[in-house]
């Protein structure tokens, strides 16, 4: 049975949503400042920044879902999830650092680039999967567990946006200091330190509602069966089709994000306290998002959630950028300008959240239907799946954004003032095509996600009604788990076989 009955206490809510912070962190990094400071600051070409994250997302594709099979077969007193929490931020924080602060003479090179973004990238799976694997098995409850992913994309984007607003604010405050790599070294120094205290916080807040061995040791461990289940979880018809407009949907708002910096800078002349202020405009989306997210699942849906907040998002952002293009917006870089960019980019971002929320949320109710089909739970291994198909939207997303800004010939560090209207109105042209297609194929697809709400908690019941009729519960502590829970700190390390 799940950890918690009935209603999630708040404090359950806090510290499982709290882990997402370095997710957060991650995500803002990658999407916002990584292209710039390779491009811009080190003088990498843009598409070769691009291929080194597509290179290292290769290597995730077969690395990645590795750790989620070990963690769902990880056996220790403190359940399957905790020893990762505790163990893996320390490394992921001084990665991160390494990251923003290359350790290397010149300007980086492909594979330089590739081992520091793989060395990120799969730390970082090792805090989230296991992170976010502890949902399903807090709750069954559909609309729970819709409650728990509000709290983690609201702690995500407060961390990404936070790290945001003092790296334009204090690290990088200028257009000069943009240009510069100390900057980006304080940058990175603050986020490892955040990145640490999120994970390592949120595992110790929820240690008493998930510190429980599982009832049942794992089988021995082999690369066949860990390989054999995750081909088995992707012929799960609903994860394909998650997966599909999943993919579309995180590339989307992946583009989005990490060419901000150029369209803001190049295309809409911002300011200095332009930038400052973004962030926290920004923010109120994220609120709107906790606010609307749990109403639109229980009136639509979560897919049609997803499919329509997808679509919206579109035609939300498409309005300033083609009012732009016809000479019909206010004179970019002043006031009216300014205001009603961040006033649509606000709308539009709470519609792509509340799509990408619901495109997450999806993944919990493919848990209980791979159980009914194999009789297995395998909830960090279709989270791993959904951490993959994130991770290839964020080098997918920083890809496009790199042959968008490659196609236009914009030349690294270029001043603002120094950039043609003609290279402004281009990279205005590229970036709605692109994320015009990636909205109609997300929308398609996510609108054809094949578990309601009626479907998952028939499922629920039954898997109930068998563990009254005596089937083991895969979930279940062992009877003096609960009671140890609390105690002295366990010796056991994760063992997988």
């Amino acid at each position: 049975m799940s950890f918690v009955k009935g209603k999630l206490p708040l404090d359950l809510r806090f510290f499982n949503g709290l882990g997402a912070v370095a997710f957060g962190v991650k995500d803002g990094g990658f999407l916002y400042f990584l292209l710039p400071f390779y491009n811009l600051v080190l003088g990498v070409d843009a598409w070769l920044v691009s291929l080194a994250l597509a290179t290292a997302l290769v290597i995730d594709a077969f690395v990645d879902p590795l750790i989620g099979h070990l963690s769902d077969r990880t056996y220790t007193r403190w359940g399957r999830r905790l020893p990762w929490l505790y163990i893996a931020p320390i490394p992921l924080a001084l990665m991160w650092t390494l990251l923003w602060s290359p350790p290397f003479a010149g300007t980086p090179s492909f594979w330089e680039i590739v081992a520091l973004a793989v060395g990120v990238r799969l730390l970082l799976s090792a805090c989230e999967v296991p992170s976010v694997s502890l949902v399903p098995e807090i709750t069954d409850d559909y609309v729970a567990r819709t409650t728990l992913f509000r709290f983690r994309f609201l702690f995500g984007w407060v961390g990404g946006l936070t790290m945001m607003l003092l790296t334009f604010a204090v690290f990088l405050p200028t257009e000069a200091a943009r240009m510069q790599p100390e900057g980006y070294a304080t940058y990175g120094i603050v986020g490892a330190i955040v990145i640490a205290a999120s994970v390592i916080g949120s595992a110790a807040g929820q240690h008493r509602y998930v510190a429980q061995r599982p009832a049942q040791p794992p089988g021995r461990f082999s690369l066949s069966d860990a390989f054999g289940e995750i081909v088995d979880a992707f012929r799960e018809h609903a994860f394909v089709i998650f997966a599909l407009g999943g993919l579309a949907t995180y590339v989307s708002h992946g583009v989005t994000l990490s060419i901000t910096i150029y369209v803001t800078q190049y295309v809409w002349q911002f300011s200095e306290r332009a930038f400052v202020v973004y962030p926290l405009v920004l923010g109120l989306s994220v609120v709107f998002m906790f606010l609307l997210a749990g109403p639109l699942h229980r009136r639509f849906g979560k897919q049609m959630t997803a499919a329509f907040g997808a679509l919206a998002a579109l035609g939300i952002m498409g309005i300033p950028y083609t009012l732009f293009l016809v000479g019909m917006w206010p004179q970019t870089g002043g006031t009216a300008s300014t205001i009603g960019f961040m006033t649509f980019m606000v709308l539009a971002n709470t519609a792509g959240v509340i799509s990408s929320i619901s495109a997450t949320s999806m993944v919990a109710e493919i848990v209980e239907a791979f159980e009914e089909r194999t009789g297995k739970r395998a909830e960090a291994t279709f989270y791993s799946g959904n951490w993959l198909v994130q991770k290839c939207a964020t080098g997918g997303g920083i890809m496009l954004s790199g042959l968008i800004v490659s196609m236009i010939g914009l030349e690294p560090g270029t001043p603002q003032a120094e950039v043609s209207p003609s290279v402004s109105a281009w990279l205005a042209i590229l970036y709605i095509l692109v994320t015009g297609v990636l909205a109609v194929f997300a929308a398609f697809w996510l609108a054809r996600f094949p578990i309601t709400q009626e479907q998952h908690e028939a499922r629920v019941a039954a898997r109930h009604a068998r563990i009254a009729a005596g089937e083991p519960d895969p979930l279940a502590a062992e009877p003096r788990a609960a009671s140890k829970a609390a105690g002295a700190p366990a010796k056991e390390h994760p063992q997988t076989g």
